[in-house]
């Protein structure tokens, strides 16, 4: 995740400069514009990944690892797929999403919530028994890990 990460990072700086640019905004960024340039970037990162998946079923990131996902028959799993996919995976940040929402404290605390929901969520898949997470698990989706070939 955190390779995927560093990746989106480049992603994110690309649209993130790309958009300031064509719009003629500077920081500090408004409030309308901090939203617009949020969805802006959920989008970017939705192309990556569902583009990545229906494709190869490989990002970057998943190469580097030997991981692919694949859907019930072992290919690639179709668009519309991915794309509940990409959606339901954010699901993962809903128990930090919530804390915030709810009590509004300081950012340590937020952000130790979010990385503890995050890691409640991921145990979710330990007491699955095939260790799949949620979305997964409703998608019938799996990530597997590639054979290395023989050179």
């Amino acid at each position: 995740m955190i390779y995927e990460a560093l990746l989106l990072f480049g992603v994110a700086f690309i649209v993130s400069y790309a958009l300031l640019a064509a719009l003629q905004w500077s920081y500090p960024l408004a409030a309308q514009q901090r939203w617009v340039l949020q969805a802006v970037l959920f989008v970017a990162f939705g192309i990556y990944f569902v583009y990545c998946w229906t494709r190869s079923g490989q990002t970057l990131a998943m190469k580097s690892w030997q991981l692919r996902l694949v859907g019930r028959d072992g290919r690639p799993p179709p668009l519309r797929v991915a794309v509940l996919r990409y959606l339901l995976a954010w699901t993962l940040l809903a128990p930090g999403f919530v804390f915030v929402a709810l009590f509004h404290t300081l950012a340590a605390w937020d952000a130790l919530a979010f990385v503890l929901g995050f890691l409640a969520m991921l145990l979710v898949a330990r007491t699955n028994t095939d260790r799949q997470l949620l979305h997964d698990h409703l998608l019938g989706t799996r990530v597997i890990r590639e054979r290395s070939k023989p050179t």
